[in-house]
Parts: structure tokens; C-alpha cells; sequence
């Protein structure tokens, strides 16, 4: 019996790490194994107190029960006093903080709590593949901006004012930016807040990435006017080495979060309450634990750099953020042909930076999140393999 998938999956293809993961995994069964550079997913552990705090709760009797959907009240509190500390950003934690089961959970929620058919949503073009799938399944269209080298990878909001933006109703937004390591600044986020006020667009800022490599982590919330018109979701996963834990935030006026709230309560439950409890901890941690954390990134994206000399890609070396983002040389057609060059003849992966869309088809993008010694094997193999 073949039964048919729903339309609204017909055109949302399996994510590209996910087919590649298993192409990866074959190889691994016939040869050296495959050095992966490719997902931005943190080898190093939560600071200690973290782990300590999640084992504590966890040995209590009472704490095993279902969770509200809203998150307890500490959790809510320390989000809120983590923005106040780094962003400089006042929130209530009652009614504009919302605590996700990962942000990439809110990604979703947001487009199918204010998306339908009929609606349109502009997504940035290199950007996170999964703003274009969400849009997809909310059944929405999505409307590409182009992001380029030019423009300091930033959308040019005039030539976007010039279309049909009447059926626009959210802009997704990614600073600092993946994949390019890209970073807003003051004037940008000035003309961003007026050009969503002028189209009544609801901009939604994805900011897991602020504290990697940068340092003066932003929000977009801190700008004069954003609250009028920005919902930010925010991470655990990059900033406390928590990816697999799933923590994140949505933070924003209230009316917003409670909409937003209204969807999620109806597709999953509250998080686990000894991780919301972890997860407080994480978010009390002083500006040491970043400061570490950059000491270690930076000494790897040396390492990358060459890597990338090897390769004669050419990178900005401001950017900021958990990759590396290169262009590739004239020579090669595209960011996918090196990809496979660099994974067939010395067994290392390297992301195509076609895989977040055309505007990257010339460039790779290389994750941070490996140790010294990894990136040291990969440049070894690609002397030996690449000539």
C-alpha cells in the first residue's frame, strides 16, 4: 500500500547533512575515516557546574513530572537577566520570554503561528535552509533577498522596497550572520527597524551566534524601535556548548510571545525540569567562560585559515561567528565541486555554501568545532592528497 505524502512536504526535500551524514558513514566502513568539518555542532562539554546542576536535579524525587509550556519561572528570570547582563535589553520574564526546546523549534513555531497560504516571507539568500523550509510547510511563499560580498553581506533594503511587499509578512534575519560570519551594525539596524515599520513587516532575528568570536555580543532588541517590530530567538547550543541539550529562547513583546505560545502549547510540552535548571546555571555564568571559549576558537580558525590557503580559497578574516566562510578559486565551477574534490581525495567534508542557497554557490564554509589536532589532520591529508 503506497499512501501520499501531504503537498505541503512534496516540495521539502531531506536536509542536505542528512543525506550526506550517510553518505559519510559508507565511507567510514571502507577506508581511513572521514574527517568532518562540516556541522557546526560543539565538541566541548557544558562548563562543569552545568553537568553537576543536571545530575543534582535529576537525583531529586520531584522533579520528573510533566513541565509547563512556558518554562519554570527561574529559567525565565535567568533569560531575562542574561539579557539585561550582555545585551543591555530589559525583558519581563512572565510575559517576553519564551523558553524552546532549541531555537530551531521556533523557527517553526513562528512561521506557523502568523504564515499561511496566501502569505509571503522574505528569506536571505545564503542563509539558514531551514527559514525556507518553515516558510514551505506553513504553506506561505517564500521571497529570496539577496545577500552578497558587496554589501557586506547585508540586504540592500532599498531595492527590496521597490517590489510587492504587501503580502510580505515576516523577514527572516541572521546576525551575525550564517554562513558568512557576517555582523550588523548601527546604521543597518536603524534603516532595518524603519524599513519594517514603513511595510509593517515583522522582522525575526535569529541570534545564536553572538557570543562566538565577537566581542560585543549584540541583539537587535537593543536598537531604538526594535520592540515595535523584532522577535529574537536565541540560543544555548553555540554560547554554552549545549547544542544537544536543546535550550533556547523566543524573547519579544508580549503579545507576540503569547500568539506564538498558542501554537506551541499545542504541538509539544515543557522541557525536562532538571535541564531547565542546567540551563539556568548556564545562563549565570560570567564573561570568563566566553572569554575561554573565544581563546580556544580563535587558535582553531588559525588553523582553518590554512587549511583555506591550501584550498587558495580567499576569506574575510573579521567574520565572526562558529565557521569559516571562503570563496573558492575561479577555477572550480562551485563550492559543491570542491566539496566533493576535498571529501573523495583526502577524506575531509567541507560544506558547500550552495546548500544556503545561490548566492553561495562560489563559496565553502568550514565549522570551528573541532579540536587542534583534527584541523592539523585535515591540512596533512589535503597536502598529501591535493596537489
Amino acid at each position: 500500500m503506497q499512501i501520499q505524502v501531504a503537498k505541503r512536504l512534496q516540495g521539502t526535500e531531506e536536509y542536505y547533512f542528512s543525506k550526506k551524514l550517510r553518505e559519510i558513514d559508507e565511507m567510514n566502513q571502507n577506508g581511513p575515516k572521514v574527517i568532518n568539518l562540516g556541522i557546526g555542532s560543539p565538541d566541548l562539554p557544558p562548563h562543569p557546574s552545568v553537568v553537576e546542576a543536571l545530575h543534582e536535579q535529576a537525583a531529586l524525587p520531584n522533579t520528573h513530572a510533566y513541565q509547563g509550556y512556558k518554562g519554570i519561572p527561574a529559567l525565565r528570570k535567568a533569560m531575562a537577566d542574561w539579557y539585561q547582563r550582555y545585551y543591555a535589553v530589559t525583558l519581563h520574564p512572565d510575559t517576553e520570554v519564551l523558553p524552546l526546546i532549541g531555537s530551531k523549534e521556533g523557527i517553526m513555531h513562528i512561521c506557523m503561528t502568523y504564515l499561511q497560504a496566501g502569505d509571503e516571507a522574505l528569506i536571505p539568500n545564503p542563509g539558514y535552509p531551514t527559514y525556507r523550509s518553515a516558510v514551505n510547510l506553513s504553506g506561505a511563499t517564500v521571497v529570496d533577498y539577496d545577500l552578497v560580498a558587496e554589501n557586506g553581506w547585508l540586504p540592500d533594503l532599498d531595492a527590496l522596497a521597490q517590489k510587492d511587499l504587501s503580502r510580505v509578512k515576516i523577514m527572516w534575519v541572521n546576525y551575525p550572520h550564517m554562513p558568512t560570519g557576517a555582523k550588523v551594525n548601527k546604521e543597518f539596524a536603524a534603516k532595518l527597524i524603519a524599513f519594517a515599520k514603513q511595510h509593517h513587516i515583522l522582522i525575526c532575528h535569529d541570534n545564536p551566534y553572538s557570543f562566538i568570536l565577537n566581542e560585543q555580543p549584540e541583539s537587535l532588541l537593543q536598537f531604538e524601535g526594535a520592540r515595535d517590530v523584532v522577535l529574537e530567538l536565541n540560543s544555548l547550543s553555540k554560547s554554552s556548548n549545549m547544542a544537544g541539550w536543546r535550550v533556547g529562547m523566543l524573547v519579544g513583546k508580549a503579545e507576540w510571545i503569547a500568539d506564538v505560545l498558542r501554537f506551541k502549547s499545542n504541538m509539544d510540552s515543557g522541557m525536562f525540569q532538571p535541564l531547565q535548571m542546567a540551563a539556568v546555571k548556564a545562563l549565570q555564568l560570567g564573561r570568563e567562560w566566553y572569554d575561554e571559549l573565544n581563546k580556544i576558537y580563535r587558535a582553531r580558525r588559525e588553523k582553518v585559515f590554512r587549511l583555506l590557503d591550501l584550498l587558495q580559497c580567499v576569506y574575510d578574516k573579521n567574520q565572526v561567528g562558529m565557521f569559516v566562510w571562503a570563496h573558492i578559486p575561479d577555477t572550480i565551477d562551485n563550492g559543491y565541486t570542491l566539496s566533493d574534490e576535498v571529501l573523495q581525495k583526502a577524506r575531509v567534508f567541507i560544506t558547500p555554501g550552495g546548500i544556503f542557497g545561490s548566492n553561495g554557490n562560489g563559496y565553502v564554509r568550514v565549522s570551528l568545532c573541532q579540536d587542534e589536532k583534527v584541523f592539523q589532520d585535515a591540512i596533512d591529508r589535503i597536502k598529501t592528497a591535493i596537489k
